[in-house]
């Protein structure tokens, strides 16, 4: 039976979008849902640690996030560079669109782009002369709904502390809150998921079923599969990890390096996810729907509302919900 986008709507007072991280990482604070019993409960991202059992293994996406807007101020150009396709040439966002047909060349990030093609999304692949220095001339990508530009500040916080393989344009936020001693402190391995642009798009389809999910590049180390497949359950940090795991093939894990659109909604049932921890989501958006599959719509929409009600900070700098 379809579901509605709109029974994923919820309203946010804008107060409670989180546009700036908190001192400590790990001083957010984590609303913990029992799926068994029902039950919502209030704690802090501290103790993380105090609920996971012999043989959980939490799952963390170490993709790093690149500084991918490009800008040329004197032109009123932005390049947003989306996925390296080969040596110096990248699928991107441009705009203002109307500048940047094929064959349109603009000096940028201390290189010069060029317009290849433009794709039936709108996206361009562009060519530059030399590969653009991401550190010395591109821009952290934060999110649209901080309204404002990035700073020093969100280079080292709209990233994970164990990011170390960059091709992410938007964070994977529910590792933001990890600090290198509660790591060390819990069993863990790493996936790689590059969180693409798509991630913030929303569902425009009035029917969930007609949404096209966007599409990821994902890789799974044989270590990682080996400590994976000994696990009793995996506990999976964010919607990116368990949109890895719910996307590989029945039995065994194994190393692998795929794509995947895989589109989670209610009522998906999860295969190898057995515990969730997650920030809270966009109204409406294909996240939101993923922890609503695992945890239940109208449980997940009370927690939303309770949340709202003890003034949670929401979104990519906001607080966390670990789903049991």
């Amino acid at each position: 039976m379809s579901v509605p986008v709109s029974e994923f709507d919820y309203d946010l007072p804008s107060e409670l979008v989180a546009t700036r991280p908190l001192a400590a990482r790990d001083g957010s604070r984590m609303m913990v849902l029992d799926r068994a019993s029902g039950e919502i409960s209030h704690r802090m991202f501290r103790d993380f640690p105090s609920f996971l059992i012999p043989g959980d293994r939490v799952v963390l996406n170490n993709s790093r996030v690149i500084k991918a807007r490009l800008l040329a101020p004197d032109q009123n150009i932005e390049i947003f560079l989306l996925e390296a396709l080969g040596a110096c040439r990248w699928k991107c966002l441009t705009r203002p669109g109307r500048k940047m047909r094929p064959g349109a060349r603009v000096a940028i990030a201390g290189t010069e782009a060029l317009v290849i093609e433009v794709l039936p999304g709108g996206e361009r692949i562009v060519e530059f002369s030399e590969e653009p220095d991401l550190e010395k001339f591109g821009h952290m990508p934060v999110p649209p709904y901080f309204r404002r530009e990035s700073d020093a500040a969100d280079d080292d916080r709209y990233q994970t502390v164990y990011a170390d393989q960059p091709g992410s344009v938007a964070a994977p936020t529910a590792g933001l809150h990890f600090t290198g001693g509660i790591l060390a402190a819990i069993p863990h391995s790493f996936l790689t998921l590059h969180v693409g642009a798509g991630t913030f798009l929303p569902v425009k389809a009035e029917r969930i079923e007609d949404h096209v999910m966007h599409e990821e590049h994902f890789e799974i180390s044989r270590e990682a599969a080996d400590a994976l497949n000994a696990a009793r359950r995996l506990v999976a940090v964010g919607t990116t990890v368990s949109r890895v795991l719910e996307s590989l093939p029945p039995g065994p894990l194994a190393a692998c390096s795929d794509r995947t659109s895989i589109f989670i909604y209610p009522p998906y049932q999860f295969v190898r996810t057995g515990a969730l921890l997650s920030n809270f989501h966009l109204p409406c958006s294909t996240l939101l729907m993923l922890v609503c599959a695992f945890a239940g719509r109208e449980f997940m929409m009370r927690a939303y509302a309770e949340a709202i009600a003890e003034r949670y900070r929401f979104y990519s700098y906001g607080d966390c919900m670990l789903i049991l």
